[in-house]
């Protein structure tokens, strides 16, 4: 299973030609990407945006790359897997960029297999692939193989791109999902498209599926952000 597959990952790089082949490498793996020149232009858009994964330099215009990782790690949380990809390949280099948070650590000239083997083995690890076909959140079931859903044991009937979001929210449940996250890996539209489309679907799957809090989960609109659902607890 390609774990990349649909992913978003964030790719710091100031450099021209090593951004053009990170980009080639993200996109062969199925994911999508969103290239930033420095580490303060990405700080800022992660304020409304989400990512699965950041690729990111050491030497960069203004805020370094191990400034950069603890600051994404202090505002992501331990979970969210970030590699290093630079020219610095000293031991004491290669300790420093882990110890600002970073979960692995490639040296450039980039191997190309190799760092797309490496962001693979991160991906599943921070989103671990279903164990089986038939899935469960509470009363809420997913048939991964014959794309069908049930709630409280009754089926639901849903269209193609409702099952895919619903899938989506709830095995990424807790996590806020910006709506470029969305509409790039659900839908797969550009983000840049102005539709009402995404909020239609989440309207539509919340009343179909009774995602409410009596039934355990939380399904919340973020303004200016996107959508979170969460597991009630209480």
């Amino acid at each position: 299973m390609n774990a990349a597959e649909g992913r978003r990952i964030a790719l710091v790089e100031d450099d021209g030609a090593q951004l053009d082949l990170l980009q080639h490498i993200v996109r062969f793996l199925g994911a999508s990407c969103v290239p930033f020149p420095s580490g303060e232009k990405l700080l800022k858009v992660l304020e409304r945006e989400s990512f699965d994964l950041l690729v990111v330099d050491w030497n960069l215009p203004g805020i370094q790359g191990p400034e950069i990782v603890a600051r994404v790690r202090e505002l992501l949380g331990p979970a969210f897997p970030i590699v290093f990809v630079t020219s610095r390949a000293l031991e004491s280099d290669i300790v420093a960029g882990l110890r600002a948070g970073a979960d692995d650590y490639v040296t450039k000239p980039v191997r190309p297999l190799e760092l797309g083997v490496r962001i693979q083995a991160l991906l599943r690890r921070a989103y671990p692939p279903p164990r089986s076909e038939r899935i469960s959140f509470g009363p809420f079931v997913f048939d991964l193989a014959q794309r069908k859903a049930e709630v409280q044991g009754k089926a639901v009937e849903l269209q193609p791109r409702e099952f895919d979001l619903a899938v989506f929210l709830f095995t990424n449940s807790g996590r806020l999902l910006s709506r470029a996250h969305l509409m790039q890996s659900v839908m797969h539209a550009s983000p840049d498209v102005a539709s009402r489309t995404l909020d239609t679907h989440v309207s539509r799957l919340r009343a179909k599926l009774g995602i409410l809090p009596e039934n355990g989960f939380r399904l919340s609109s973020v303004y200016g952000v996107g959508y979170r659902l969460d597991e009630v607890t209480e």
